[in-house]
């Protein structure tokens, strides 16, 4: 069993190059709305446009660009937060196929360790009593939690079937699509102070380097400061 915290990553899979040429074609498309073409279209002309969209809440045209990201060493909870935004699409690390037990060509039931999400302002080796008396840690309910995996499969339990004994915590991998207005209320939502922990620290990240890449669809979204726990949040700012 290990245990895993602020282990979320991400890595954006849709390449600069595309995503700067996107922003051509938002303005391409807003331009045909309001039959304004003027001139040659430019990174420049496009990033200006783009900023113009957003202030007048004309964000239905920037839905022409977007972006692919994949979510690595994060929990099924960061997962079922995040598939609610059905305005995505997504691939998710399936339960029912990966073979927790698996480590190699084989299943090694004896052996395998499972990897969990902690909180990391949370203590694994904090000691608490439980209702029926016994002290237990963190830790060792995570490993209560592996070993009762394990049991199952040991006993003939196929991973489907095994699957149902694994807590919200157990690490899993998700790749998201959306259109950049479907990231901007992505961001606004999971990077808010009041967003769970786990799902803010990493699109914060994002948001930060995307920031980088596309300021003129991101720009308006800036750090705001830190909760009690030293989690990063942002909020939406006119420009």
């Amino acid at each position: 069993m290990e245990i895993l915290k602020s282990s979320g990553t991400y890595r954006i899979l849709t390449p600069t190059e595309v995503l700067l040429n996107q922003l051509l074609i938002i303005e391409e498309a807003g331009r045909t709305s309001y039959q304004s073409q003027k001139g040659s279209i430019t990174l420049a002309t496009a990033a200006k446009f783009v900023r113009m969209l957003i202030r007048n809440g004309h964000e239905s045209v920037i839905e022409h660009g977007s972006l692919s990201v994949k979510f690595t060493g994060v929990s099924r909870g960061f997962t079922h937060e995040d598939v609610r935004h059905r305005l995505s699409s997504f691939t998710q690390e399936s339960t029912r196929y990966v073979d927790y037990a698996r480590s190699g060509d084989e299943p090694d039931l004896e052996r395998f360790q499972a990897r969990f999400i902690l909180p990391p302002h949370r203590d694994e080796q904090e000691l608490m009593t439980r209702p029926d008396g016994r002290q237990i840690t963190p830790a060792q309910m995570f490993e209560e939690a592996e070993q009762n995996y394990r049991t199952l499969r040991l006993h003939g339990w196929k991973p489907q079937d095994a699957r149902q004994v694994l807590p919200i915590g157990i690490e899993s991998d998700l790749v998201h699509t959306a259109n950049f207005r479907e990231w901007r209320h992505i961001f606004k939502l999971r990077t808010a102070k009041d967003a769970h922990w786990e799902i803010r620290l990493v699109m914060c990240a994002l948001l930060q380097e995307l920031q980088t890449v596309l300021p003129a669809v991101f720009d308006d979204l800036q750090y705001a400061g830190q909760d009690q726990d030293g989690h990063p949040y942002f909020k939406t700012v006119k420009i």
